[in-house]
């Protein structure tokens, strides 16, 4: 472990006392110097250029007003030394952080804070997942009030919820490799710029032709793919292992949440500052969120200026290895030669398959099954989604209390995906008993509150076995579903 030390005091050595100084000390895996500047004032009147030290560091001089003689140099205790003509002088010595891997911190570590560091990041990382999604649905509550507006046919409302996709699927992967290589804090930062200007534009592109209005939208679904391969780059390395999956949990709750938020809150806006009005303050949230990012958070924490020793220690401990070795990211062929990428592939189908269906269909379902107005049929179709993102917590706090039990990684991730697949299944299938809307909202609740399990499953899973590359491989398992997302399609068959 690298020791630097920030000295403040420079006084002549008396025989038997020596001088005492303050000393900061910071230190932390992986924070080597390879070679330390270090600078000495003594209080001698000559001068003198003190020879290195026997222990590697190095250009150690002593200034003074006159300018003969030569000193030696030596470490005494937690400070330096150097005799010249007989007279023992002890220098206080400032070092530089040059040399040192990552440029991580300064000389100086601050205390650990009462509120952790990692606990504003995924603060931060919850919220904007939350706007993220609330701005995927404001623009399914207002195609409503546009298809009014401009006359638009059933088919071509297929066509502008859909054109979202038409970015994302490029996004997705492209996202993950660009935060993987340059951190997520300016991939994040640089999508959510990107999705609040898509979502601001929106009504003028409506207003302008349906080509502008495609565009725009797919520019937003471009931005958009990024958020989770970036998620997945930015959370491993912020958590340690064993409280990725709480991490994850209550980053997923946030998006869950902005379901929910959206859903309720977009029609109230809506009457109150019109359609255009609603899109400018979900996109003016987002550049607030910005301003908050961007001078609050570092994409790893041996960057970060605010985080205490402890802190850095207990993350840079808690990090797993890779199982994917070398420099380079490994091809799509080696890739999908892996049992570990097929099964992650195949989770991620299921579960979202399961999920866009569930988000598409809920509303409908209570309306045509149930005959309930629109208005009942929203918070019937809100509250499983709220339970879902407090079921996200609970999941993940409870793999996480597991994996510090001493149970093996790869077996808690099994434990939770089955409960996000069988759970479910078994709900959904129990759905078709259910004679009122309270009944069948019950099983919905239950059906995606135990779905969440999978995001302390198959979704940690990819940080686990890879993760400085887990932005790239989440966007290949991304790539290989996008077609599954697809909310017109799956209305379609469940309308056929």
């Amino acid at each position: 472990m690298a020791s630097i030390r920030s000295c403040v005091s420079v006084k002549p050595a008396a025989a038997a006392s020596p001088v005492k100084y303050r000393s900061a000390r910071v230190g932390a895996a992986g924070l080597e110097p390879r070679g330390l500047r270090l600078s000495c004032s003594c209080s001698s009147s000559s001068s003198s250029s003190l020879a290195s030290g026997s222990d590697g560091r190095r250009d150690v001089g002593c200034a003074s007003s006159s300018g003969r003689g030569n000193g030696v140099v030596g470490l005494v205790g937690n400070g330096w030394w150097g005799r010249r003509g007989g007279q023992r002088v002890v220098a206080m010595c400032s070092a530089g952080m040059e040399g040192v891997r990552h440029g991580a911190a300064a000389a100086s570590v601050p205390a650990a804070s009462a509120v952790p560091e990692r606990a504003k990041v995924v603060a931060l990382v919850a919220a904007v997942m939350l706007l993220c999604n609330a701005d995927r649905v404001v623009m399914s509550v207002a195609v409503v009030p546009f298809a009014a507006q401009y006359g638009w046919s059933s088919s071509f409302l297929g066509i502008v919820q859909s054109s979202f996709l038409w970015g994302y699927v490029f996004s997705s992967m492209v996202g993950g490799a660009l935060a993987d290589r340059y951190g997520g804090k300016k991939v994040m930062a640089g999508a959510a710029a990107l999705w609040s200007l898509a979502t601001f534009l929106t009504p003028w592109a409506a207003s302008q032709s349906t080509i502008m209005l495609l565009a725009i939208r797919a520019l937003f679904g471009l931005a958009e793919g990024v958020a989770f391969p970036t998620m997945s780059t930015f959370l491993p390395k912020w958590f340690p292992t064993h409280e990725r999956a709480t991490a994850v949990g209550i980053s997923m709750g946030g998006f869950h949440l902005g379901n929910v938020i959206s859903f309720l809150a977009t029609p109230i806006i809506m009457s109150h500052i019109g359609l255009t009005g609603t899109f400018a303050f979900f996109a003016s949230l987002g550049y607030l969120w910005l301003s908050v990012w961007l001078l609050n958070v570092e994409s790893d924490p041996l960057d970060s200026c605010t985080i205490s020793k402890s802190e850095l220690q207990l993350i840079l401990a808690g990090r797993s290895a890779s199982k994917v070795q070398g420099s380079k990211f490994p091809s799509l062929r080696e890739l999908l030669s892996k049992i570990e990428m097929w099964a992650i592939i195949v989770a991620n189908v299921v579960n979202n398959w399961g999920y866009f269906v569930l988000l598409s269909w809920m509303p409908v379902y209570f309306k045509t099954v149930y005959n309930v107005n629109l208005k009942q049929a929203a918070w019937f179709s809100a509250i499983p989604w709220a339970v879902m993102a407090l079921s996200g917590y609970v999941a993940g706090a409870s793999a996480d209390f597991l994996i510090k039990s001493g149970f093996s990684i790869a077996l808690v991730r099994k434990i939770m995906q089955s409960i996000g697949f069988i759970g479910p299944g078994v709900s959904l299938l129990c759905l078709r008993f259910a004679q009122t809307p309270s009944v069948a909202a019950v099983l919905m609740t239950i059906a995606l509150s135990l779905s969440s399990f999978s995001q302390a499953g198959y979704f940690c899973n990819v940080q686990d076995i890879a993760p400085k590359y887990a932005g790239s491989l989440h966007g290949e398992s991304t790539n290989s579903i996008i077609s599954t997302q697809d909310p017109h399609h799956s209305n379609e068959l469940l309308g056929s």
